[in-house]
């Protein structure tokens, strides 16, 4: 006996062929984004009451925002530079207290160690 598929010209998983069997797709609109780094993207969206498009969608090139109008595309998001504890101490203290809290735990430090 040979080997082969029962089925020939299927593959599994395959659905039925044609619009007659799914039904009819629902009309659809394409819409054109543009990033800050001149790319541009059509996705199409399906049309409906309670549908909404989207004002801007990532720009699957770069990443970027892009948005409807090509003449003034969204700004890149500015992401900040990672900022270590110290950083971030220095934001909320002057020089000034940070001397004075160092002075402070230094003085407790010495008292408890005789």
């Amino acid at each position: 006996m040979a080997g082969g598929s029962a089925i020939k010209g299927s593959r599994v998983g395959a659905g039925p062929m044609g619009e007659d069997e799914r039904g009819e797709s629902a009309p659809r609109q394409t819409v054109t984004y543009y990033c800050a780094r001149g790319h541009v993207n059509s996705p199409s969206f399906a049309i409906g009451e309670s549908l909404e498009i989207p004002v801007e969608w990532d720009c699957p090139k770069c990443g970027l925002p892009g948005g409807l109008d090509a003449a003034n595309p969204p700004e890149p998001i500015r992401n900040e530079p990672f900022k270590t504890h110290l950083a971030y101490v220095k934001e909320r203290r002057t020089e000034s207290e940070g001397e004075a809290l160092l002075d402070e735990a230094l003085d407790a430090l010495r008292v408890r160690r005789g």
